[in-house]
């Protein structure tokens, strides 16, 4: 992984000089124009779910040469540019929980976890102001939405979709594109009355069959349709693998699907081994923004590293 991380950064550098634009350094671009860090078929949330668990193997090696350290730097940048909020968020969780609980510097950081729990504690004084906040940016139109746009290199003339538009708007224009927060908003709307609509509850629409019924939703709400350049937003799955589940499994597949979860975590936390508490948890938060398993390389990430992790402690058992 620090190879591949090295060759797209320095890949990044050699193409800033040449096209003179910021966006090879961040993200991944698209079929039709490759201005990202990574090409679209790789994919930044693959990469950096990649990334992310080779940084932590680094950060937590006891005896670190200076290749490690400058290995732990670079994935840590890497991570960064790929600019994936799932990854982010799951990635400085962890370093925080490694270092306050399983490090050799853990009992140090004991009163600097104290202090950030009163820090917390004062923070919450001024909830209704940030409540306010969020309640401001849900409901009113901005020139940014909260994260990626889902179809990027759109004119920026265009309407962008709010989080509450996303889930009230009885129809959409082609003129209306959605920040990834709010797309996934509307997919789960999308759930919910398909839920509602069909009889999907006990055994779902079966596997990949929800994308004709996502595709006659778009029809239905006049989304953005696509082009001879663009994908539009009715081709998309649901960006949610707990709610992919649901609709393609039913409450069956979705009591299974939670079980595994379960079972890794259990066995995680059990064995003490941080590497995979850090792959379980990085699962279950990415789970939420991406329908993960319903990818090739994906899957294939997952089983691996879950049957790795669990027969290792079957083993010990």
């Amino acid at each position: 992984m620090f190879i591949i991380a090295l060759y797209f950064i320095l890949r990044a550098i050699a193409r800033f000089f040449i096209l003179k634009n910021t966006s090879v350094f961040f993200f991944h671009g698209e079929y039709t124009s490759d201005l990202g860090l990574v090409p679209k078929e790789l994919n930044a949330v693959y990469v950096g779910a990649f990334s992310s668990l080779a940084f932590i193997y680094f950060l937590i090696k006891q005896t670190k040469s200076k290749l490690d350290y400058f290995i732990v730097v670079l994935l840590l940048v890497f991570i960064f540019m790929l600019n994936v909020n799932a990854i982010l968020f799951s990635t400085a969780v962890l370093v925080g929980i490694y270092f306050s609980f399983y490090s050799k510097t853990s009992n140090r950081m004991r009163l600097r976890n104290l202090i950030l729990i009163i820090s917390i504690l004062i923070s919450s004084l001024f909830y209704k102001t940030i409540n306010n906040f969020f309640i401001h940016e849900f409901k009113t139109n901005t020139s940014k939405g909260i994260g990626h746009d889902v179809i990027s290199g759109l004119p920026s003339e265009k309407h962008k979709v709010t989080i509450y538009e996303a889930w009230n708007n009885k129809t959409f224009s082609p003129n209306d594109f959605f920040p990834g927060t709010a797309f996934r908003v509307y997919q789960a709307r999308l759930f919910f009355e398909f839920l509602k609509e069909e009889s999907i509850f006990l055994k779902g629409f079966g596997l990949n069959a929800s994308y004709q019924k996502i595709e006659e939703k778009g029809i239905k709400y006049n989304v953005f349709p696509g082009n001879e350049y663009k994908e539009g937003y009715q081709k998309k799955n649901f960006h949610n693998q707990y709610v992919q589940v649901f609709a393609e499994l039913g409450l069956i597949g979705f009591v299974f699907f939670l079980i595994i979860l379960f079972i890794n975590i259990k066995n995680a936390f059990q064995s003490k081994n941080f590497m995979h508490i850090a792959f379980a948890i990085l699962m279950i938060s990415l789970f939420l923004t991406e329908s993960f398993l319903w990818r090739q390389r994906g899957v294939v990430f997952f089983t691996l590293f879950y049957c790795l992790f669990n027969y290792n402690k079957k083993e010990e058992n």
